[in-house]
């Protein structure tokens, strides 16, 4: 029996074995309690951390079909899309790295080991939330989750079989003499009664880019999701999402259009089960199994005979998987609820690489894997007017031994008023190395004895709801010191020695303000977030063409962002939504020159506007037929979000949606 099966049906026949006893609460329907900032489910008004929960039904309904587009719109989140559409697609939340964010599918880990992340092809499809909670989150979640956590849940469906099919195409400003640029299609069945519910969906995206030749993006998306109660006491869930993806990129470091054949793929996989058995009314054990991972790489060959100058071809292979077992127990008493559970992972990285140059040709291979055991607890309680948040975390890694990491979070109403709450939250998180920080061959040497990268962090915040609950206001103030920053250097302290070390330092601190707005069927919200980073040790690098530079900001990020975004029914049949997004300034490195000298890319704004119709409403026996058009970038705004990579100009897609069953409206 191999490591994964042993670990699952461990879990599996502690959980099943329990005796019976009466629930404790239903917990398939979650719509009003954040599951991703405590072990068990928690209204969003007893969380410490500043929380922000986006509606898949809501970002459906308003044109988002991308998780990246959506967390555009969240105060204190900034995201880069290296050009063209199906360019990578970065997170930057409060001024972090862009591995500093975990990001949780149906709670299993999705990131590389090490934090990174490509949001490029995950889509709203299917999608019942997404959950973002700033803060360290490392005391529940371990390493990654240095600056917060995005946790992206699956819809579970409800009542009777409903399909829905939707159609769309889109057409770029940008000159290619062609009437349509993309296509995307989408199938969609929820259900469920009070003992299943289910979901499953088929989408399939394909793009000629923006640029002039080699900018095809496609990927294919399924995903699933059933949720059985089995009995009044025990409760299980699966998620599965496959995803087939290539994106080719005519574009060299620099974002010059250049070359006529370089293109990325790859198949990303997760799986993950979940059960819950309640032994008596006031004890609960969970258990946790899943596997996620990305099997992909990049392919440039010989663009043509003529292309024989320094590095000519390269072809590179990753594949990179996570496996977790996790066990947890809950005691609920008076206070609140005790939880205590024990996680073991192993993740594993096999590459592969050949390159061409006038040196001649170089092969590398590198297979890595590496354990992790931790143990944690956490209380979440109230107590006079005051819920309290608190947890603490061991790790035992094989390769860079213990880290502790902890959270301390309260808030309370306050006194003078009966609808406002304020939360103060402090804790430390970490972030492992990737594997080729650690274990790179070759021209480059990792170092296997590297630390975690560390940050402690706190923030303060208050929430005011207005007009009974009409309109809501927020405020979080936050400030995060991260140390032991991994810097690569060109010139190692010792012949052949490695050449990344644990020398940098940084700081972030910004405002976060927020207000929402509902009345009836129209919504409103706008955000705005100011950020202040500046290096505090810039380590080995110095001089005009480093990124890293002692009293210099963080690379591109910017200072201040608004987003404002409204929607409202026109009649009965019919919606229009618009958006509003505002970019201020931000330092970037302009690789085109040597060495990179730093420029400042300047402001930049982005409107959208779009409406859906529903010409025919659905009935018992016919369909519901709408159509929708959506215009993106209205003024055609040229701007780059990266240095030298064009961003997408003026965007109009249009197209038609179809839904079979379901419950009537």
């Amino acid at each position: 029996m191999n490591y994964s099966s042993g670990l699952a049906l461990g879990l599996a026949s502690i959980l099943l074995s329990a005796p019976h006893a009466h629930a404790q609460e239903d917990a398939i329907s979650l719509d009003s309690l954040v599951v991703t900032a405590s072990p068990t489910p928690r209204a969003i008004e007893r969380i410490a951390n500043h929380v922000s929960i986006l509606s898949g039904e809501d970002l459906r309904a308003s044109g988002v079909s991308h998780v990246g587009e959506a967390l555009r719109t969240v105060a204190g989140l900034h995201v880069i899309r290296s050009g063209s559409i199906g360019a990578v697609t970065s997170l930057f939340l409060r001024g972090g790295e862009s591995d500093y964010t975990l990001v949780l599918v149906d709670g299993m880990q999705v990131n590389l080991p090490g934090g990174g992340f490509d949001f490029a092809s995950l889509t709203t499809d299917n999608l019942e939330r997404i959950e973002i909670v700033r803060g360290p989150g490392s005391a529940l979640y371990g390493s990654d989750a240095m600056a917060g956590v995005v946790h992206i849940i699956t819809r579970a469906g409800e009542g009777p079989p409903q399909l829905t099919a939707r159609l769309g195409t889109a057409s770029y400003s940008e000159a290619r003499n062609e009437l349509v640029d993309g296509f995307r299609w989408s199938t969609d069945l929820v259900g469920g009664n009070e003992r299943l519910r289910y979901s499953a969906s088929l989408s399939r995206e394909e793009t000629d880019g923006i640029l002039p030749f080699n900018n095809r993006h496609r990927s294919t998306n399924l995903s699933g999701n059933a949720r059985f109660r089995a009995d009044n006491v025990t409760r299980m869930a699966i998620s599965l999402r496959l995803t087939d993806r290539e994106y080719q990129f005519p574009t060299d470091g620099a974002g010059a259009v250049v070359d006529q054949n370089a293109f990325s793929y790859g198949d990303d996989k997760l799986i993950h089960l979940r059960a819950t058995r309640a032994l008596t009314d006031a004890f609960e054990l969970e258990g946790m199994f899943g596997v996620s991972g990305t099997d992909g790489g990049t392919d440039d060959a010989q663009d043509s005979s003529a292309d024989s100058v320094g590095f000519y071809a390269f072809k590179s292979l990753d594949e990179v998987q996570r496996t977790k077992g996790e066990l947890r127990a809950n005691l609920t008493f008076d206070l609140g609820v005790l939880t205590a559970g024990g996680e073991v992972e192993r993740e594993s990285q096999r590459s592969l690489s050949e390159s061409m140059s006038e040196f001649g040709p170089s092969v590398g291979e590198n297979r890595n894997e590496r354990r992790n055991h931790a143990a944690y607890v956490h209380f979440s309680g109230d107590y006079v007017g005051a819920s309290l948040n608190t947890g603490a975390r061991l790790e035992d890694n094989e390769r860079f031994g213990t880290a502790a990491t902890w959270q301390v979070g309260l808030s309370k109403a306050v006194p003078w008023s009966n609808s406002a709450t304020a939360h103060v939250l402090v804790g430390r998180a970490i972030k492992e190395p990737t594997f080729f920080e650690s274990f790179a061959t070759g021209f480059v040497r990792g170092n296997p004895n590297l630390k975690p990268e560390r940050a402690i962090s706190w923030e303060f915040g208050l929430e005011q709801g207005l007009f009974a609950d009409v309109a809501a206001l927020r405020a979080t103030y936050f400030d995060q010191r991260f140390e032991d920053l991994i810097q690569y250097t060109f010139a190692p302290p010792k012949p052949m020695g490695s050449n990344y070390f644990n020398v940098g330092a940084a700081t972030s601190r910004g405002v976060e303000l927020g207000a929402d707005i509902d009345i009836g069927l129209a919504q409103a919200s706008a955000a705005w977030t100011w950020l202040d980073t500046e290096v505090i040790d810039s380590g080995f690098e110095n001089g005009p063409g480093a990124s890293f530079l002692e009293g210099d900001p963080l690379l591109r990020r910017p200072s201040n962002a608004v987003t404002v975004s409204a929607s409202a029914p026109v009649g009965s049949s019919g919606r229009v939504y618009g958006r509003l997004l505002v970019v201020g300034s931000r330092s970037d490195r302009d690789f085109s020159t040597f060495p990179e000298m730093r420029v400042k890319l300047p402001m930049y704004h982005l409107m959208s506007f779009g409406v859906e119709w529903a010409f025919i409403t659905r009935a018992a026996k016919s369909p519901g037929v709408s159509v929708f058009a959506q215009l993106e970038n209205l003024l055609d705004q040229y701007y780059e979000e990266a240095s030298g990579f064009r961003a997408p100009g003026r965007q109009i897609h249009t197209g038609i949606s179809v839904r079979f069953g379901g419950g009537l409206q």
